[in-house]
């Protein structure tokens, strides 16, 4: 009878020690992404939105180009305080990162690669920040504008941030002449 406990105590021990090997070599959300990507071909769950548009220019440069980094433009005009700015640039980097997760994963990686560097600057107007995005937009550079609800500080759907993601060369040609705020 003891013989049987002690060799299912270690038969435990060893599956647990194998999943621990396991587990730290190949983390779970590996395993997670496979297992969504499989219901979703096997359902026809896969959004029809992603897959119908192209992937956007930048992910070319990805290939060629190594420094990539992230602009965020923020409106000095609003007098927005220093946590408002704070939560509309982290609107603007998700907003921006959605955008870019299925239509341009290449330099996504570049950025991360880089380790994500952010520079905020400061723009004096909402109509200056939409030539600076028509700037963006020509070099084929890919923007998102954060529009606040209007809850708090500023009026409803006031422009406030906007995110530019892309080679650094290129994204300083954009935005080298903006003051860091």
């Amino acid at each position: 009878m003891d013989l049987r406990w002690l060799s299912a105590i270690l038969v435990g021990a060893g599956c647990l020690a194998l999943g621990y090997c396991i587990g730290s070599h190949r983390p779970a959300f590996i395993f997670l992404r496979t297992k969504v990507a499989k219901d979703d071909t096997l359902f026809g769950n896969g959004n029809k939105k992603n897959k119908s548009k192209e992937p956007l220019e930048i992910e070319k440069l990805a290939d060629i180009l190594d420094d990539f980094k992230m602009i965020l433009v923020v409106r000095n005009d609003l007098k927005m305080g220093k946590g408002k700015i704070a939560a509309q640039c982290s609107h603007a980097t998700l907003g921006l990162y959605k955008k870019l997760l299925h239509r341009a994963p290449k330099a996504l990686n570049r950025w991360e690669m880089c380790a994500q560097p952010k520079v905020v600057v400061k723009i004096e107007s909402e109509e200056d920040m939409l030539v600076l995005q028509e700037r963006a937009k020509s070099l084929k550079l890919p923007t998102h504008i954060t529009i606040d609800a209007g809850r708090t500080q500023i009026a409803p759907n006031s422009r406030t941030v906007m995110a530019i993601l892309g080679p650094v060369e290129v994204v300083d040609d954009v935005t080298g002449g903006l003051k860091l705020l």
